[in-house]
């Protein structure tokens, strides 16, 4: 045998004696379990830890734009050797993967784990001087749709015959319980904020600790995302403290005859009235530990926009400047986009620019006004502001706004600014479809509404249905593998301090209630019929859903009603009056056990996930950090499995008790903390149809930091 035989043949030997590379233990991400400080500034020093089972590995580098940085053991527990390297930041975002070596062997390591190839997209980043709220971190919210949340003060109904809206005149609905009409924009159930203040102690006791409101200032509409007047919340929803005039006439849809609405929109006392009312709710919620953050509609306004004026509500109302539909050389002229400026239609034009063609929802001309950048800044520091003290806006349709991408993200800077010089605790949360990357640089939006990566991933594995009711797909029912995917994908278009105060919702205005997606039956309201959408469904996948939605990482955010077991169609029919009365009281209490787990064991909050075992209708992950450890299991097949979890490598001990700490079926849900032993780091689960468990582990689990 020749020398080079014989030194391959050694090295070979040697290799082999090595213990095989434990992929399952190694592990690392950005929050503050890895990363210090989890929030860094610009040119500030930063210490990375990544880690692997103990005496398992030779060396292990951090990779950044071409560089490799050798990473030293810090510290050794019985489980792992946890590795660090602190760097110096600079401005730009830092991206960066590790490379582990084994003897000859050598694997990549980035958000999804152990790879062959490193594909850019999935690269740890950290972007200095980005900070987020802390205390949106796992908040949970509650979206309130406030006219049909609780009606506390009747004298400020909309009136059947106040006003006219898309060619017929409101209707003031006498049935609380009635479902919404197909045709439901102009059906007012009169909710308010009065009765959102008559519901605290209901909030306060489910766990609320963030109430998020769709639209309140002055609109025609139940909705309200065609906003009148942005300086004021609508009185229908506040205070009316002065009433006078008159109904419109049956059949006649003119609106500046509506002089009881006119008043009641128009008069400053009825306004500063609405004002104070809603300071009182905030204020009320900040005493009881709730944060209040507001829907800012900028993209588009209304029709009825005082700056506009189609209606001619403002037209003779004393205080009020002419609209730019009035009158050429109104001062909100600029505002608004006309097809033809120079076609001598004034008075009355009607040939502005409309959001997606809509003439009710006229798009705003930013690029062409500095005034309205400037007005729109101002409300946005406003309302942020004393007296009223929000905790942060909700954008809508955010990414639509301007005329081009590039208008869009200097406007959203520049709005960021404001608001954070206003309020730097307050949050800036988009409404975006795709991917959210682009705004989330640190200098835009701070976070968005989780639709990619929680509420479609989570309806498709366990409804197999799309988010508005209007498909059915057998192949995406308990597909883990799509589930795992989507979830990898879109979890890494946002960095850390975006993705832990994201809003993961399971309903809300725009889609189907999650309740009713469970019956896997595709319909509307116009085409099913209501009755129908609270037919076939599966209060155990809910509940499946909702065990998910306060385990997961990120925001939890309770659509109204959604913990009372509401069900609907999409819009409209989602936006059904709260039951009051007639309550799923098991499924509150299930939601209130939920909201008090989340909230009572860090790890949901702030701790790191991790992915456990994969099979068909299976999907099981861990959240843990220092203070305690869960693995939590969810079966969505019609039958039981029977599966081995291996658990050690979320940090604890291989040989440790474990707490069931809830464990939902199809015939209700257990709290009574029964023990499971964690034997060599595993344990096997048999869990019934339909079900979803969580185990916890607390105290010395082996993290070391």
């Amino acid at each position: 045998m020749s020398d080079m035989s014989f030194t391959r043949l050694n090295q070979y030997y040697i290799a082999g004696m090595r213990p095989i590379l434990r992929k399952h233990a190694l592990y690392s991400d950005t929050s503050s379990n890895y990363v210090t400080p989890e929030q860094p500034s610009p040119f500030e020093n930063i210490t990375i830890r990544f880690r692997c089972a103990s005496n398992n590995i030779d060396r292990v580098l951090l990779v950044s734009g071409g560089e490799k940085h050798p990473m030293e053991m810090s510290s050794r527990d019985e489980l792992f050797d946890y590795y660090s390297v602190t760097i110096r930041l600079g401005k730009e975002t830092l991206a960066y993967y590790f490379e582990v070596h084994v003897g000859n062997l050598s694997v990549l390591f980035d958000t999804r784990g152990v790879v062959r190839n490193i594909d850019e997209h999935f690269k740890f980043k950290i972007i200095p001087g980005f900070r987020t709220p802390a205390w949106a971190k796992g908040a949970v919210m509650y979206q309130i749709f406030v006219d049909r949340f609780c009606n506390g003060d009747p004298t400020n109904d909309v009136l059947t015959d106040e006003y006219s809206y898309i060619g017929d005149h409101t209707v003031h609905v006498d049935n609380w319980d009635k479902f919404p009409a197909t045709m439901d924009v102009r059906e007012f159930y009169g909710g308010d904020l009065q009765g959102v203040l008559d519901k605290m102690d209901y909030l306060e006791s489910l766990g609320v600790e963030v109430i998020y409101f769709n639209p309140l200032f002055v609109s025609p509409s139940n909705h309200k995302y065609d906003i009148q007047d942005y300086d004021y919340i609508d009185p229908h929803f506040g205070r009316i403290v002065d009433e006078q005039g008159s109904l419109l006439p049956e059949g006649d849809n003119d609106n500046t005859h509506a002089s009881r609405y006119i008043n009641r929109v128009t008069n400053p006392a009825n306004l500063e009235a609405s004002n104070e009312l809603f300071a009182q709710v905030v204020a009320e919620a900040h005493r009881r530990g709730i944060k209040v953050i507001l829907d800012g509609v900028f993209n588009h306004c209304g029709s009825f926009n005082k700056w506009l004026d189609r209606e001619r509500i403002y037209e003779h109302a004393e205080g009020y400047e002419k609209g730019a539909y009035v009158a050429e050389d109104s001062p909100y002229h600029d505002f608004f986009r006309f097809h033809d400026p120079n076609s001598g239609k004034w008075p009355y034009n009607p040939t502005y620019d409309g959001w997606w063609g809509h003439d009710t929802l006229p798009k705003l001309n930013y690029e062409g006004s500095k005034e309205l950048h400037d007005y729109i800044l101002r409300i946005a520091q406003k309302w942020v502001s004393p007296p009223y003290n929000a905790d942060g806006w909700r954008l809508d349709v955010a990414a639509d706004l301007g005329h081009s991408t590039e208008y869009n993200h200097l406007f959203w800077q520049d709005f960021r600014k404001a608001v954070k010089e206003a309020n730097p605790e307050a949050i800036i949360l988009a409404e975006h479809y795709g991917s959210p990357s682009a705004w989330l640089q640190g200098n835009e939006w701070d976070t968005v509404m989780n639709y990619d990566a929680f509420m479609e991933p989570i309806t498709w594995f366990l409804t197999g249905m799309q988010k508005h009711s209007d498909d059915y797909r057998q192949d995406q029912l308990n597909n883990t593998d799509n589930f795992w995917a989507a979830m990898c994908y879109h979890v890494s278009d946002m960095t850390m301090q975006s993705l832990m105060i994201s809003m993961n919702e399971l309903s809300n205005h725009d889609h189907s209630r999650f309740l009713t997606r469970t019956n896997h039956r595709v319909g509307r309201t116009a085409t099913a019929g209501p009755e129908a959408a609270s037919e076939g469904i599966n209060k155990a996948v809910m509940r499946e859903a909702v065990l998910m939605q306060f385990t997961w990482i990120g925001a939890p955010t309770i659509y109204y009603g959604d913990e009372a077991g509401l069900c609907g169609w999409t819009d409209p029919d989602n936006r059904r009056a709260y039951p009051w009365g007639r309550e799923d009281a098991e499924m509150i209490s299930f939601h209130r056990k939920m909201i008090r787990i989340h909230k009572q064991y860090h790890e949901f909050k702030h701790g790191s996930i991790k992915i456990l075992n994969c099979a068909p209708g299976l999907i099981s992950y861990g959240r843990f950090d220092r203070e305690g450890q869960s693995a939590v299991i969810v079966n969505n097949n019609d039958h039981e499995v029977t599966q081995e979890y291996l658990l050690w490598p979320l940090g604890i001990r291989k040989n440790a008790t474990l707490k069931q700490i809830m464990l939902t079926t199809e015939d209700g849900f257990d709290d009574s903390h029964k023990e499971y032993w964690l034997e060599n780091g595993r344990i096997t689960i048999t869990l019934p149809k339909h079900s979803a468990m969580i185990l916890r582990h607390s105290g010395d689990g082996g993290l070391t930091f």
